[in-house]
């Protein structure tokens, strides 16, 4: 654990809390009222739907609790606090999660909203816009600048919203099909998914994946990546295909705000993005013909940025002054933070 950073002293000094609850991975930070952070948690899954919201809870407290003491704060010295909670998408959940996240104790006014709304809050200039999350599945969330917010179901491929990393890599497997039933044009995924698999052939490779031989996890979209970037037409197709359905749920969200005609930014959060430029350019055709003064543009924070601009958002302070510095300071501490990990 790092020890507690120097804090600036002021006669009143105000402490803010954001917390990203995450599938996989959980952060808290805490940071004052100039923008420094000064503690973070980093914890495991938090969703609920993955570990329960007693697993919530505990991760929850856990993660709270490092940050605090990494930052010599006490939990009454809080003033507010937001949290972006994965798995929180509807409003029969809000009772469980308002429960669970006052096991707490906070004295501090508190809100919480998807965790999608905190990638667009740490990577909107303005505070509001669209943020569009792909990593291994996908999302879409909007605010405007009256606070209005918009939304897609966030249930995936159930409700027909696309593509992240795992629907990726069923179309992939689609076109393996398609190639081995002479529907459609041969591809060099064939060859790679033979190799990630040890299948011995496309036969096989069909047969074993339907009998439970074979899995692919989301991780094998970086192979598909990676044959598109070779010339493959068929996973450039995939790619493209991903990022006109990207493009898609930012369509309805934007259309839901009415903000066809402003200037707004679309921030794109997660994983898939890292890939092929192809994604994002076929993302941003679709958008533009709804939305031509939209830009997009990659999140370059931690997504509980968010929840600490939330948090202040809560007292009614206009952060947008310290925003970068909370930025800067949080990068900081998340690299001296891995770089003990490291020792």
């Amino acid at each position: 654990m790092l020890d507690p950073l120097p804090k600036k002293h002021n006669a009143t000094p105000r402490y803010f809390l954001g917390v990203d609850i995450g599938s996989s991975k959980s952060h808290a930070l805490i940071a004052d009222e100039t923008g420094h952070a000064l503690g973070l948690g980093i914890g495991g899954p938090g969703n609920h739907e993955v570990v329960g919201y007693e697993g919530l809870a505990a991760t929850l407290n856990a993660i709270t609790d490092e940050a605090l003491r990494m930052a010599g704060v006490s939990k009454g010295q809080i003033v507010g606090a937001g949290f972006g909670i994965s798995g929180y998408d509807w409003p029969s959940e809000d009772e469980p999660t308002r429960q669970t996240i006052q096991t707490l104790g906070l004295p501090a006014p508190y809100t919480f909203v998807n965790d999608a709304t905190i990638g667009l809050i740490a990577g909107a200039k303005q505070g509001w816009g669209v943020a569009v999350v792909s990593g291994t599945s996908c999302n879409c969330r909007g605010r405007d600048a009256q606070g209005r917010e918009g939304r897609v179901t966030g249930a995936g491929s159930a409700f027909a919203e696309y593509a992240g990393a795992a629907e990726l890599v069923g179309k992939a497997v689609q076109a393996i099909a398609l190639s081995w039933t002479m529907r459609g044009p041969e591809t060099r995924l064939t060859e790679t998914f033979l190799r990630l698999t040890g299948a011995t052939g496309a036969a096989d490779l069909m047969e074993g994946l339907t009998q439970g031989r074979y899995s692919l996890t989301a991780d094998a979209a970086q192979a598909v990546f990676r044959v598109a970037a070779e010339g493959d037409h068929v996973a450039r197709a995939i790619i493209r295909w991903a990022g006109r359905e990207l493009g898609s749920l930012a369509v309805g969200v934007i259309r839901q705000l009415g903000m066809e005609s402003l200037e707004f930014e679309v921030v794109l959060v997660g994983s898939m993005f890292k890939g092929n430029p192809l994604l994002t350019k076929a993302m941003a055709a679709v958008v533009h013909r709804v939305a031509p003064k939209a830009r997009l543009v990659r999140l370059a924070a931690p997504p509980v940025i968010g929840g600490v601009l939330l948090g202040m958002e809560q007292v009614g302070l206009n952060a947008a002054g310290v925003r970068e510095r909370l930025i800067e300071s949080t990068n900081g501490l998340f690299a001296a933070y891995h770089a003990v990990i490291r020792e």
